[in-house]
């Protein structure tokens, strides 16, 4: 394990950023010096951009604006910047998106989630970011690192996390508001009453029918997951109607583009739960979606050039 380098993907990160706000140097400096050291010796991370649709947040495509997450962790948890309503634009507070559902403002500025990182101060939810027993820490070599650093003064003020505002609270009303928008959708309303031949058979709160479709330009496919994936008969009728939502979703934040993929749930009381998106190439009808049919809809839906996925350029 010691032998195995940390993986830095600086091109990912610097388009994680919300479009007119650069990497800061800090980071990109951190990414420099961490660049060649064995992973594991002062965390457990992969430093790697990602968008907040990816991330373990209830539909967080409309929320890629307000993240900047650069660091993942082996468990699928996500931690960066987040642009708050009333935050430093400049210094944002750093904060954790938890696999396990542990939503957490991990340190008020990057400066102080290096700082963390020396002194190893986080608890058993974010183990991650300690050092592997394995390996041979160099937290005391980050540290020396830090204090050379003209703004390393910085990172020893820790005492701004009073005056933050809830990044939990904040995090599970926006799930509580997406659930509650989606379940009172009306094209989701209609979708899970068309295919309610599909319903799941299971009782439970939780258990669910998994659908995907996929929409590129002229192109479209809708297979059913569950004991699939296959096609079903209702495919064909429900096409305008997620057509219909794909250009509703479009008008209502058109920076984002236009979804090339859209899984859902269909729960036994109707409701529909989606997942959007919005950089993965499809397939349809076992091959990549045509590019000439994307790039079509890139040239309908254009986005900001740090949110065109590399496949559409």
């Amino acid at each position: 394990m010691s032998d195995t380098p940390y993986p830095i993907d600086l091109d990912s990160i610097r388009g994680a950023f919300p479009p007119g706000i650069e990497a800061p140097p800090l980071l990109l400096d951190f990414a420099g010096w961490l660049n060649g050291r064995p992973w594991g010796s002062v965390g457990c991370f992969s430093l790697q951009g990602q968008f907040s649709d990816q991330a373990p947040i209830f539909d967080g495509g409309p929320l890629r604006d307000r993240f900047a997450l650069f660091m993942r962790l082996p468990d699928g948890s996500a931690i960066g910047g987040w642009y708050g309503a009333g935050l430093d634009r400049d210094d944002p507070p750093i904060v954790g998106l938890g696999s396990e559902g542990d939503y957490e403002l991990l340190a008020p500025s990057l400066d102080a989630l290096l700082a963390k990182l020396t002194s190893q101060q986080f608890d058993e939810a974010w183990h991650d970011l300690r050092p592997h027993e394995e390996v041979e820490p160099q937290t005391g070599e980050l540290a020396q690192w830090l204090a050379r650093r003209p703004i390393g003064e910085a990172a020893a003020c820790e005492d701004g996390t009073s005056e933050l505002p809830d990044f939990r609270g904040f995090v599970e009303k926006w799930s509580r508001d997406r659930e509650e928008y989606w379940a009172n959708h009306r094209l989701m309303a209609e979708l899970g009453w068309r295919l309610a031949a599909h319903l799941p058979k299971g009782k439970q709160p939780w258990d669910k029918t998994h659908f995907e479709v996929a929409i590129s330009g002229k192109q479209y496919e809708a297979r059913v997951l569950s004991d699939g994936p296959r096609p079903f008969e209702e495919a064909a009728s429900i096409e305008s109607l997620l057509r219909d939502l794909r250009e509703e979703m479009r008008r209502a934040q058109p920076e984002l583009g236009l979804w090339y993929v859209m899984k859902f749930g269909l729960y036994a009381d109707g409701r529909v739960m989606p997942n959007f998106e919005y950089d993965v190439r499809p397939t349809i009808d076992g091959a990549p979606a045509l590019l000439s049919e994307a790039k079509a809809d890139l040239a309908r839906a254009p986005r900001p050039e740090r949110w065109v996925p590399k496949w559409l350029v």
